[in-house]
């Protein structure tokens, strides 16, 4: 039986236990459960991780804890009963620990290794406290480690600040705000800005000396030297060395390092330095022989520097090296630091045996107890210490020291006789009264035992030598009286081996006869002569001679006379116990000079003031027995004294000796009548406060009042307890009469000089402190009335000084802070004095930050809940007199423009926080009562109203983020919830008030507002917190969202008809809440949507506005990035918002307005969609193509679907800037060009918007046009910046402003100068398809195709696609895919190149124009593109495969045409059409025509030097001729049974035979010029071609040509090649002779497409079919291999037209079988990738073309695009399917003339011999077959110019058969403008925009940028039909432009 459990509630799980058991309850070793019920060793309960699922587990899994159980039931809380750090620390470690593998898995190392170092240390600590162990200070100690590193972890991973109190957690609701204000501000303030220490250490560790030949022991000493006031500032740390540099005892680690003590800020600088003097102990020179002397003496050795300055980085500095430096001449080595830091480089040198010093330093910052806690290491194994000179910064009570510093200065010795000066050894010894050596009380330095006497380093041959050495002499003060300090001088010599040779001493008493010590400073000593030391046994011998020149002792003066030496030392005593002054003395020894009272006492001011402190107690007993003495005569005397020394120790440098006088008073002092003297002389001196001119002295009374009031107070209770509290009335009469006096100086004016204000203040800054003092005397009331008297009789008027204001201030803070104020009996008395002072300040916003810490102050002392009536009317107090104060306060500073220096804007958010803090404190402990009250004392309902208004706006601000730093959860949540009550008393008020007939529209929506931030706030959005916190939030407050939405749904159900007013505005707000992903809100919110609609439909009849508004939040709330990772859920809740979630739809549809609504519902889904791609999109982080795409989606709803004006000029900005970012400035135009389009020329002001000004719409329309023209010019698109430099010049002329209009000419001119003189890459295009449903929503199963990079190939296009969708797989075939595909949750890519298909014809046709023109045209404003794919339909003839090779020919075309505003375009319509064999084989003879004719007429106009692609052409086509070539064809199709098979193919047979006899007629014409060209060289090869051009022939069955030759000459119908302007007419005929004009077939034209290839028989063949195309230029190309067939054939390849390739004879290519197997499956997806053979056109890089004479008929038909090669079976059918109006020529370029090679031999400078251009093999004269590609479009491959730089090449044409049975009939001829960005409709172009447009004039434009509508003279279409002499060209003029 199951049974609830009374103990057992507890526990922690110590097995895993897996649940398998019926009803078992899963559980991981180390979950809490919390346990309900138990039943024979079962426990049934929940884990607290997950309480929702309960169930049973074995109670041997669980380690039972005590707790303590809240509301016990079903609802109850278990609380473990440990210490509150073990809690926190385990419920951080359990949300670390996920959070630390999320570290791992976002790869941050660093963070993830350290915190596991911490978490392993907090572990071990808590075992520590859990263990229990642990002494108090030591369980502190590891409670402040642990909350130092749970800090640490909490700020690393951004989780929350936890407000602490002595390491233990606190809760919110057991302090009040304004006090978890101060502790979260304080644990914020610890962690940004770490108080800097003021006390510092310096580690001093030696490790060796490294010299190379040491072999004598060293003395190293360290000390810190002050270069600035040159003079050492700390004793010395001395150490000894053994004779290979290493300390000598190295079992003493106290003897190696040391720690300088005491440092203060101010020696934390560059110019203190260690120095480190080095002695050595040995012979007297470092070289001498060992022979030459047995004595050691001290020698000089080196000296080492390092300025403080370098260790301030606060890194160790281990095994640093210092260089050891030695003085030139040793008479200076007194000075050598000072010379190494000076620099003076001349003085000194490094050691000879270049030493270095090892040693280790660091500085340590803190306290000695905190290093000593800290390093606790350094100390246990042992460290000395070594003090600053003289007494530290403070001077600590209790501190014993008596040290007598002695430097040994130097000496003034004669000669003695000899001829060079001596080496004198200063000995010295402390002598007692009694003649006996005081042993060890010489300290050469700490790290050293003392020791009884020293000897000075020798100086060789120096009678004047100093040695600046100092040594400490820590004496005993029994000892000092009666001893002295004697020197003995010895001259050293190196030559006796016997002792050292004494001859003069000096000495010197350590202490006058009158008990003064040896004064401080230099000293001159004599030297007596003496040369036994037996002579100094006896000392009262010589201590009765003098001692110092200028002091005697008796009247011995004969010594004087004989003694020329001197000797010099300085003393400098360091004494707690003794004095050096003989005032001092005397006005402690008062008693025996009592007429000398009075001159004491003046004479106390001038004494120092570390001399008083020592002798504190001493000198207070000498003023108090004095006063006792005669206080009629000393009274006054000793009060000044007595007032001196309390001042004294408010002196930083004494304040620790406060203490001291607080036990004096207590313990030691016993003046029980002084109260009297003390009270009549303080009375005294207030009286005459306003009298008085000087003030001085009475400032310095009222600033040592506290203390004076504490001996008063002290004496009458001595007094008190020696009478039995006599005279306690004339007491308290005194002490009121005292107080009468100071509130009535207090109330006094300051009339002229503030010499009174000054007073008063100094009184008020000290007058808090005497409370505590009257309180032993007087009860509490009493004390409170006299103070609120005294406070309250300050002048309140605020234009007193300031200063004063600011002390008067001060002072109501201490009282507040005072214990008298803690009392609530003297709280009530005080409360009302302070809050009047309080209001007076906060009105005139004066002190605020004082204002805010008094507040705090006044609330930390009403604690939450406190019930008690005392509280409660405090209160009511408070709210009476400050409420409205404090919010108008907070309004004020809010609204202030933050101040810019961070300490200020530190104070300035303290302040602010402060304030926020006092106001939640008020209104959290406001009852009922107390806002019933509230409300009730407005008189009328503007006073209400303007109220309301004023708490809502200053919720609202404390609702805001930056309010409170971002960590500060607890703050928050706190403030939340004092919002939400307050509200809810408040919405009663708004109620009753301000309905119906009083309805105020701003209140109500300054209500709902607030409401709806405060809904939306992060801080309430529990989704996004750790499970545990959002359990402890719920717990102790609930969702207060829902609470809110709540009462927001039943304000709104109480507007009625007013409702009306908040539509549409509050549909943004309020769907912005419903998108919060509480399921609870929603229920609430939602039916709130139906009502507006509902009233929205009574008003208007329809949802304009409610749909408008919502779709504008829609869209903020992506800009504001609402949602960020959870939009998807986001997304999810607007369908169920209007969907079936809470059943609205339903309720719509009940509704008359149902299809309206639903429509409504469709829009916003729709919209959606597109808003989650462009916020998925958006949050990556480069710019793709991805981001482009969506834009220009969400762009297009917005105008389509939307019709959002505004909307969709933001987002045209949006990609605008996309594009900037991608440099794609040619998009980046086309983009703003849609904002210009919505622009008119007119003056119409336009409003700021986005980055543009106020100004007239013009200017805009001027300004975006400018930009967009700079946008063309970067994107090299100058002929669309031409349309736009005339739009605007227009303007400007029309304006008459020819400024302007100049500028725009030349910019104009300047973009035709770039469309000639630079180049331009063609891009490549491919095709992409987006397939599976992963894929965004704009992209899903769509195919686009796009424009590529520069340089960009398909495999480089191909990669990066698959970078932007790294998800995706890359489908390998080209064929269409089919529904798995398309359903597939993936992401599948289908890429390959397509050709582009211009649709303008017009100018690539026309003659004469140059490619850098017409590459414009080949690649912009594409609709349509192409993609070609060889297969063989039925049986495969493996004789002949050409039989069977037929081109599946795919026709895209786009919704708009590329280039516009983006890289890529979705395709609208795809058309797939199949072409024969047979037209394959017409298509590559048209083109290999084409292609020899343009080599031919190069050669013989001589555009190229180098004849060699001639060469290699005809060896291609001949070679592949005889051994297979054309025959292949002839045995394909020219046989009788595929003549019967295909009766319909007669007229394309025709074609191809003439096709090849025009080949033929082309090949010996080119063989005829090539023999007149041919190198020497080459003959061999030229005669083998006319070999195999015979055999050929007879093959075709043609037995001579030269007839026909000279009848039929080849024609060319592409202009002349302008080499010259003005070269003279030439034949066309090899030698030069004028031909006989005739039609013949081969006046078919054709051009051709080249890329350049490797010379190889593999070369890579292109080939393009555009006819009748011109690509002459003003210059000759080089004609250059190409770096790489790879790179640049496929930048340039035509279109991907594959088609046969011919037949190869017995000698078929290798490669044939791999190449030609033309399967779906193997088909390439590259356009250049493609079979072909010799037939095809071979590369080659052409300059320029050779017009041939054009003689005949003059309908002969032009080239036109929309012919296919099959339908130019003849000259008579071409002419009646040519379009109506073909375009005709200029006059000028009419006639044509044939020309002949130029007598002049044409040479550039640029052209190669070596460049690769054909197709079939020049060595073995084979053809081969290469993957190529040709197309129905020809141009030139892209040409190199003399930089090999490339250059553009032109993009195919698209050829569509007319009348063919497969492909539509276009019969449109009419040229679409070129520069368009129009949309388009299946086929049909639309209209040029506007922009873009320029209206038809009569005279025909200049080109480019665009060919207009056909001349009025061609219109006819006459053409000349005889020709005539071609004139010579005219330059153009202007004129004609």
């Amino acid at each position: 039986m199951w049974i609830p459990t009374e103990h057992e509630k507890y526990g922690v799980v110590i097995a895993s236990f897996r649940g398998t058991v019926p009803y078992g309850l899963s559980l991981e070793i180390g979950d809490t459960v919390q346990i309900l019920e138990k039943c024979d060793g079962w426990y049934r309960g929940f884990a607290l991780k997950n309480p929702n699922i309960k169930g049973i587990f074995p109670s041997s899994y669980v380690h039972l804890k005590n707790a303590c159980v809240k509301n016990k039931g079903q609802f109850e809380m278990v609380i473990p009963t440990e210490d509150s750090v073990i809690t926190e620390m385990t419920s951080t470690l359990r949300d670390w620990g996920t959070m630390w593998k999320q570290l791992y898995v976002r790869n941050e190392g660093d963070l993830f290794h350290r915190l596991w170092h911490i978490m392993n240390e907090i572990l071990d600590l808590r075992r520590q406290v859990l263990v229990g162990h642990l002494t108090h200070d030591r369980m502190k100690d590891v409670k402040r480690h642990i909350t130092a590193r749970l800090d640490w972890g909490n700020e690393q991973l951004g989780l929350d600040l936890v407000p602490r109190k002595e390491y233990a957690m606190v809760d919110p609701e057991d302090i009040s705000i304004t006090e978890l204000y101060r502790l979260m501000e304080h644990r914020h303030r610890k962690k940004d800005t770490p108080v800097q220490a003021s006390s510092h250490h310096l580690f001093v560790q030696m490790k060796s000396l490294m010299c190379s030949n040491l072999g004598e022991e060293l003395e190293v000493i360290f000390s810190l030297f002050d270069s600035k006031e040159n003079r050492p500032i700390s004793e010395r740390f001395f150490l000894r060395l053994n004779r290979n540099g290493l300390p000598k005892a190295p079992d003493k680690p106290e003897r190696q390092c040391s720690l300088f003590v005491d440092l203060g800020s101010s020696e934390l600088r560059k110019d203190i330095y260690i120095t480190v003097h080095i002695i050595r102990i040995g012979r007297m020179g470092a070289g001498e022989k060992k022979n030459a002397c047995n004595v050691q003496y001290r020698r000089p050795f080196g000296c080492a520097v390092l300025s403080i300055a370098d260790l301030l980085t606060g890194e160790t500095k281990d095994d640093l090296i210092l260089k050891v430096y030695m003085c030139n001449t040793e008479s200076e080595w007194y000075q050598i630091h000072e010379n190494i830091i000076k620099k003076l480089n001349a003085r000194y040198n490094l050691t000879g045996s270049n030493a270095g010093l090892a040693v280790s330093l660091q500085l340590l910052h803190g306290d000695i107890e905190q290093i000593r806690r800290e390093y606790s290491s350094v100390f246990s194994h042992g460290v000395s210490i070594t003090r600053k000179l003289g007494f530290s910064n403070i001077i600590m009570p209790g501190e014993m020291r008596n040290d007598l510093y002695i430097t040994i200065e130097r000496g003034e010795f004669e000669k003695g006789g000899k001829n060079v000066a001596r080496n004198v050894d200063v000995t010295m010894f402390i002598v007692d009264s009694s003649g006996q050596t005081l042993k060890d009380f010489i300290s050469f330095g700490s790290g050293e035992p003392p020791a009884s006497e020293y000897h000075s380093f020798v100086l060789y041959h120096n009678n004047s030598p100093r040695w600046s050495e100092l040594l400490k002499l820590p004496i005993p003060v029994d000892k000092f009286r009666g001893a002295h300090i004697r020197f003995e001088f010895r001259h050293c010599s190196t030559k006796e081996k016997g002792e050292k040779k004494l001859f003069g001493f000096s000495f010197v008493p350590l202490m006058q006869e009158d008990g003064r010590t040896l004064p401080d400073g230099t000293h001159e000593l004599i030297v007596h002569k003496c040369e036994e030391s037996t002579n100094l046994r006896d000392i009262t011998r010589y201590l009765k001679l003098p001692f110092s020149k200028g002091i005697f002792l008796g009247n011995n003066n004969q010594t004087m006379k004989a003694t020329k030496e001197s000797f010099w030392i300085t003393s400098f005593l360091c004494s707690t116990k003794l004095t050096q002054n003989g005032d001092m003395l005397d006005l402690l020894k008062w008693r025996t000079h009592p007429d000398k009272i009075t001159g004491c006492l003046s004479k106390l001011k001038e004494i120092d003031g570390s001399e008083i402190v020592k002798f504190l107690q001493d000198t207070l007993d000498t003023l108090f027995g004095i006063l006792d003495e005669n206080s009629q005569k000393y009274g006054s005397k000793v009060f000044d004294s007595l007032v001196h020394i309390i001042n004294l120790l408010q002196d930083s440098k004494f304040h620790h000796f406060k203490p001291v006088m607080d036990t004096y008073i207590e313990s030691h002092f016993a003046g029980a009548l002084a109260y009297r003297d003390l009270i009549k002389v303080l009375k005294w001196y207030v009286d005459r406060i306003t009298e008085a001119e000087r003030q001085e002295h009475i400032q310095e009374v009222l600033k040592a009042q506290e203390y004076i009031f504490k001996y008063i107070v002290q004496s009458r209770r001595l007094f008190s307890l020696a009478t039995g509290g006599q005279n306690e009335d004339e007491f308290r009469c005194c002490i009121q009469e005292l107080l009468m006096s100071v509130r009535f100086f207090l109330s006094q004016e300051s009339k002229g000089s503030g010499a009174l204000s000054q007073s008063q203040a100094v009184f008020l800054s000290s007058f808090p402190a005497v409370y505590s003092e009257l309180l032993k005397l007087f009860d509490v009331r009493e004390v409170a009335n006299l103070v609120q008297d005294t406070l309250g009789s300050l002048p309140t008027i605020m234009h007193v000084d300031d200063s004063l204001q600011a002390v008067k201030l001060q002072c109501i803070g201490k009282t507040v802070e005072s214990q008298l104020y803690t009392n609530p009996d003297s709280r009530y008395i005080l409360l009302p004095v302070v809050l009047h002072h309080l209001h007076i300040h906060l009105q005139e916003q004066k002190d605020l930050i004082m204002c805010a810490r008094i507040l705090s102050n006044v609330f930390c002392l009403i604690k939450k809940n406190s019930s008690e009536k005392s509280v409660l009317e405090e209160i009511d107090v408070i709210v009476t007199s400050l409420l409205d104060i404090l919010l108008r306060t907070i309004l004020e500073i809010t609204s202030r423009p933050q101040p810019s220096g961070s300490t200020m804007r530190l104070q300035f958010q303290d302040v602010t926080g402060e304030f926020v803090a006092c106001l939640l404190s008020l209104l959290r402990q406001m009852t009922d009562r107390h806002y019933q009250q509230l409300l009730d004392s407005f008189n009328t309902k503007e006073e209400l109203r303007d109220f309301l208004l004023q708490i809502f706006t200053v919720f609202r601000i404390l609702i805001r983020p930056e309010m409170f730093p971002r960590d500060w959860t607890v703050m928050r949540l706190v403030a939340n919830n004092v919002i939400i009550t307050t509200v809810l008393y408040l919405s009663d008020a708004l109620r009753k008030n301000f309905l119906n007939e009083n309805f105020d529209y701003k209140i109500w929506d300054s209500y709902f507002y607030l409401a709806v931030i405060f809904i939306n706030q992060l801080c309430l959005q529990l989704e996004m917190f750790t499970p545990s916190k959002k359990k402890k939030v719920l717990e102790k407050y609930g969702d207060m969202r829902v609470t809110m939405g709540c009462e927001i749904f039943s304000m709104w159900q109480n507007l009625g008809e007013h409702k009306l007013h908040f539509i549409p505005a509050l549909i943004g707000p309020f769907l912005e809440v419903t998108l919060i992903p509480q399921p609870d809100l929603r229920n609430v919110m939602i039916p709130i949507f139906h009502d507006m609609m509902d009233w929205e439909q009574r008003r208007s009849g329809n949802f304009k506005q409610v749909e408008a508004k919502l779709i504008d939040k829609l869209d903020s709330l992506m800009s504001e990035g609402k949602g960020d990772e959870t939009y998807r859920e986001l997304f999810n809740s607007i369908i169920p918002l209007f969907g079936p979630y809470p059943s609205l739809l339903k309720k719509i549809e009940r509704e008359t307005w149902r299809e309206s609504g639903v429509s409504l519902i469709a829009t916003v889904t729709r919209l959606m969609e597109r808003l989650l791609d462009y916020r998925d999109c958006m949050k990556m982080g480069e710019v793709d193509g991805k981001k482009i795409g969506c834009t220009v989606s969400l762009l297009n709803f917005y105008k389509t679907e939307l019709n959002k004006e505004e909307m969709y000029i933001r987002y045209i900005h949006k990609l605008y800037d996309l594009h900037l970012k991608a440099q794609n400035f040619t998009e980046a135009a086309y983009t703003l060009l849609l904002y210009d389009e919505l622009l008119e020329w007119s003056d119409r002001p336009l409003r700021e918007f986005l980055t543009y000004p106020m100004q007239t719409e013009w200017q805009r329309k001027e300004h975006l046009h400018l930009t967009i023209i700079q946008n063309f010019d970067r994107g090299k698109c100058w002929e669309n910046g031409i349309i736009l430099c005339r739009k605007i010049a227009e303007q400007y002329e029309s304006y008459y402003d020819y400024r302007n209009l100049s500028k725009m000419r030349m910019m104009e001119a300047s973009l035709y100068d770039k469309i000639m003189d630079q180049q331009r890459l063609e891009p490549e295009f491919f095709r992409v398809g987006f397939y599976g449903k992963k894929f965004p929503f704009f992209l899903r199963n769509k195919e686009f195709v796009c424009r590529g990079h520069d340089y960009e190939r398909l495999e480089a296009f191909q990669q990066r696609m698959l970078n932007e969708f790294p998800h995706a797989i890359a489908m390998q075939h080209a064929n269409q895919p089919d529904e798995t595909i398309f359903q597939a949750e993936a992401q599948y890519l289908q890429i390959y190149a397509v050709t582009p298909i211009p649709e303008s014809q017009e100018v690539l046709q026309r003659e004469g124009v140059p490619d850098n023109i017409k590459s414009f045209y080949k690649v912009n404003h594409i609709w349509k593109f192409r993609y070609d794919r060889p297969f063989h339909k039925g049986t495969k003839d493996k004789e002949n495969e050409f039989k069977s090779l037929w081109v599946e020919r795919t026709s895209l075309y786009l919704v708009q045409s590329l280039p516009g505003i983006s890289r890529w375009f979705e395709v609208e319509k795809r058309e797939v059409v199949e072409m024969s064999p047979l037209e394959n084989a017409i298509e590559v003879l048209e083109n290999k025509n084409q292609q020899l004719k343009t080599l031919i007429s190069q050669c013989q106009t001589r555009q190229m030097q180098n004849i060699n692609p001639l060469t290699m052409c005809l060896n291609g086509v001949i070679d592949a001729a005889v051994n297979g070539g054309v025959s292949r064809y002839q045995e394909a199709f020219f046989v009788k049974e595929y003549i019967l098979n295909h009766p319909e193919d007669g007229e394309k047979i025709a074609r191809l035979r003439e096709l090849m006899l025009e080949q033929a007629q082309i090949l010996e014409f080119g063989l005829a010029v090539h023999e007149k060209f041919v190198p020497q060289d080459m003959r061999p090869l030229h005669k083998k071609l006319v070999d195999q051009f015979f055999v050929m022939k007879s093959s075709l069955g043609i037995q001579e040509f030269s007839a026909c030759i000279q009848a039929s000459p080849v024609h060319f119908p592409n202009g002349s090649p302008r080499v010259c302007r003005n070269s003279a007419p030439a034949s066309m005929s090899p030698d030069g002779t004028r031909v006989i004009p005739r039609r013949s077939p081969l006046s078919y034209p054709a051009v051709n497409r080249y890329s350049s290839s490797s010379l190889s028989s593999q070369a890579s063949a292109e080939v393009s079919n555009i006819t009748g195309q011109s690509e002459s230029s003003d210059e000759v190309f080089n004609m250059q291999p190409s770096p790489s067939t790879s790179s640049l054939s496929s930048t340039h390849s035509a279109s991907p037209n594959v088609t046969s390739s011919a037949p190869s004879s017995a000698r078929a290519s290798p490669l044939l079988s791999d190449k030609h197997k033309h399967s779906r499956e193997n088909s390439c997806l590259s356009p250049r990738e493609r079979p072909c053979s010799a037939i095809y056109p071979t590369p080659v890089e052409p300059s320029q073309r050779m017009l041939f004479n054009h003689i005949g008929d003059g309908a002969l038909p032009r080239s036109d695009p929309n012919l296919s090669a099959p339908e130019k079976a003849s000259p008579a059918r071409h002419t009646t399917s040519v379009s109506p109006s073909p375009a005709g020529r200029s006059p000028l370029k009419g006639s044509v003339q044939s020309f002949t090679p130029s007598p002049v031999e044409y040479h550039s400078p640029g052209l190669t011999s070596n460049s690769p251009v054909l197709s079939g093999s020049y060595s073995s004269g084979i053809s081969s077959l290469s993957r190529c590609s040709t197309s129905e479009t020809s141009g030139f491959e892209n040409q190199v110019n003399e930089q090999s730089a490339p250059v553009p090449v032109p993009v195919p044409v698209p050829a569509p058969s007319l009348g063919g049975p497969e492909e539509p009939v276009r019969k449109e001829s009419k040229t679409p403008p070129p520069y368009s960005v129009y949309e388009r409709t299946l086929r049909r172009p639309v209209p040029l925009p506007h922009s873009l447009s320029i209206p038809v004039t009569s005279e025909p434009p200049a080109l480019p940028p665009k060919p207009l509508a056909a001349r009025s003279g061609l219109e006819n279409g006459t053409r000349r039909t005889e020709p005539g002499p071609r004139p010579r060209p005219l330059p153009r003029k202007v004129s004609q432009l």
